[in-house]
């Protein structure tokens, strides 16, 4: 396993490095802070809880 750079929407957010026998999401961008230092299978399980933090902020509207 190597360090591996996450972007999100095109725009880095954070990087992946190995820990044990998993990856470490180390997180750049203050709206993936909450993901900051959990850990992860693969790139495709972090951008899924990226995907899912995020969405959970959107705003919702009413009318």
């Amino acid at each position: 396993m190597q360090r591996q750079v996450v972007e999100y929407a095109g725009v880095p957010v954070g990087i992946l490095v190995p820990d044990a026998d998993r990856m470490k999401f180390i997180a750049v961008k203050f709206h993936v802070h909450d993901l900051d230092e959990r850990h992860f299978d693969s790139a495709s399980d972090v951008k899924a809880a990226i995907r899912e933090l995020l969405d959970s902020r959107k705003p919702t509207y009413f009318g």
